[in-house]
C-alpha cells in the first residue's frame, strides 16, 4: 500500500501582515495531485491543520475542502490529528459528519474512535489510542497508533502529575501495550503524533521560529526509543524541515510544513513522504518536494540601486532585508525601495561603524542651541555619525509644531 504524510498545514497563518492564505490554497492542491497521481490508499496529517485556536472562516472552510478532496469523496481514508496550534476541541467535533466522507479527525489523546465502516473500508478494532483499518482491495489490516498533541493541563490529565518524569514512560508503556495486542507481521503497523520527538543523546532540535514551543527543558522530550518494534513507520509533526530521526528500516519522520512559515526557515524545501509499505517488511519512503508558495529570503545589501535591481529581479519573495550603509536611509530611498517589491516583510538600515573618538562623545556644550545641541547628541549615540539633512527637518518641524 501508500501512505501520504503530512503535517504543520497552519492554514490562516500570517507572516506579519502578509496573508498566506493563497499560496496555502496552492500547495495544498498540489497535495492532493501527489495523493492522485500516486495513487495512495491512506493520508495521514500529524496536526497543527490551523494556526491558531480560532481560525478564520476561510481556513476553516478550506480544511473541509481539502480533506474531502483528499478522500475522494469517502474511497481514502483520510486521519488528521490536532497539533499543539490546534483546538482539540474544534478538530473533533465534526468527526461524525466528516466519517461519512471517510475522514477522521482526532483531537484529544487517548480518544477512542467509534467503530464505523464506509463503502470502501472499515474500522475493525478501536481502542483509546488506536484503531484498525480494513480497506477495500487489501488482503491485510492497518493498524495505526495515534497521539494528538496535549498540553500541560492535559499531560497531568493523561500521564499523573509527574510529567517530566513519567510521560516518556507511559506513552512508551502505552504504545507497547497496543503494539503488543494489535500489531503483528499480519498488517501495517503505523504511528502518527504530534510531539517534540529525538533520539536519545542527539543533537537538540531547533523548534521553528515563531512557533509555539513544546520542548521546554526536558519535560516534553519524547524519545524515539519509545516507539514499540512493530512499528513500520512513524510519522511525525511539530517541527518544519523534513527529517528522519529514526533508521532506514524504520523511519521516524517530520514530513516538514508545506510553506515556509518563518525566516528561520529560508531556504528549505518542502515536502511531502510517499510511504511504500507491506505486513512484515521494512518500509520504504520518497520525499516528494512541494514546488509552490513564495520563498522566504534573508539579503543584505550595501547600496540602494542593488537592493532595488535584486527586489526587481526576485518578486515572488518575501524578504527579510538589512541595508548596511553610510548614512540613515533618506525618505526617499525608503519610498523607493517599498515600491520595487511587494513581499518585503522586515526593512533592517544599519550605519556602519565608524572610529568615534572617546573624548568626543563626552564633549557636549549644553550651552549651543537647541538644533546643535541634538547634532551632538545623536553623534554621541550613534558612533559619530550625523544626522542627516532630512532627519534634522524633521526635528525642526516637530520642535516648531
Amino acid at each position: 500500500m501508500k501512505i501520504l504524510h503530512t503535517a504543520d498545514w497552519h492554514l490562516g497563518k500570517r507572516l506579519d501582515r502578509f496573508s498566506r492564505l493563497e499560496e496555502q490554497v496552492l500547495v495544498i492542491n498540489e497535495i492532493i495531485q501527489i495523493a492522485d497521481e500516486e495513487n495512495v490508499d491512506l493520508v495521514l496529517i500529524a496536526g497543527d491543520l490551523f494556526d491558531n485556536f480560532n481560525p478564520g472562516v476561510e481556513a476553516v472552510e478550506l480544511f473541509y475542502k481539502t480533506l474531502k478532496r483528499l478522500s475522494m469523496n469517502g474511497k481514502r481514508p483520510v486521519i488528521a490529528i490536532s497539533g499543539n496550534h490546534d483546538s482539540p476541541s474544534l478538530i473533533s467535533a465534526p468527526d461524525p459528519l466528516a466519517r461519512e466522507c471517510g475522514i477522521i479527525l482526532i483531537g484529544h489523546p487517548n480518544t477512542e474512535i467509534t467503530s464505523f465502516g464506509t463503502e470502501h473500508f472499515n474500522i475493525t478494532h478501536s481502542r483509546k489510542g488506536f484503531i484498525e483499518l480494513k480497506i477495500e482491495g487489501m488482503d491485510f489490516p492497518v493498524r495505526i497508533l495515534h497521539t494528538p498533541f496535549a498540553n500541560e493541563i492535559r499531560l497531568k490529565e493523561y500521564f499523573g502529575e509527574n510529567k517530566e518524569e513519567e510521560i516518556n514512560k507511559v506513552l512508551s508503556q502505552t504504545w507497547k501495550d497496543l503494539a503488543d495486542q494489535f500489531c503483528d507481521d499480519s498488517g501495517v503497523n503505523l504511528l502518527t503524533a504530534h510531539l517534540y520527538m529525538n533520539k536519545r543523546g542527539a543533537e537538540i532540535l531547533e523548534e521553528p521560529e515563531g512557533e509555539k514551543p513544546i520542548k521546554i527543558g526536558n519535560a516534553d522530550l519524547i524519545f524515539s526509543d519509545s516507539i514499540p518494534e512493530q512499528i513500520q513507520y512513524t510519522a511525525l509533526g511539530h517541527l518544519h524541515g523534513f527529517q528522519n530521526i529514526g533508521t532506514k528500516e524504520k523511519p521516524v519522520v517530520y514530513s516538514s510544513s508545506p510553506l515556509c512559515y518563518s525566516f528561520s526557515e529560508a531556504g528549505q524545501t518542502k515536502y511531502v513522504s510517499i510511504i511504500d509499505a507491506e505486513p512484515g517488511k521494512a518500509v520504504t519512503y520518497e520525499k516528494k518536494s512541494l514546488k509552490n508558495g513564495r520563498t522566504l529570503v534573508r539579503k543584505t545589501f550595501i547600496a540602494v540601486e542593488d537592493t532595488v535591481l535584486w527586489l526587481k529581479e526576485n518578486p515572488n519573495t518575501f524578504i527579510e532585508l538589512t541595508l548596511e550603509s553610510e548614512t540613515f536611509l533618506t525618505a526617499d530611498e525608503r519610498r523607493l525601495i517599498y515600491q520595487s517589491h511587494n513581499g518585503i516583510v522586515h526593512l533592517i538600515p544599519k550605519v556602519k561603524n565608524r572610529e568615534f573618538a572617546e573624548e568626543q562623545s563626552h564633549e557636549i556644550n549644553l550651552n549651543q542651541n537647541i538644533e546643535l545641541l541634538f547634532k551632538d547628541y545623536f553623534k554621541s549615540k550613534n558612533g559619530g555619525q550625523e544626522a542627516n539633512e532630512e532627519l534634522m527637518n524633521l526635528f525642526n518641524e516637530i520642535l516648531n509644531a
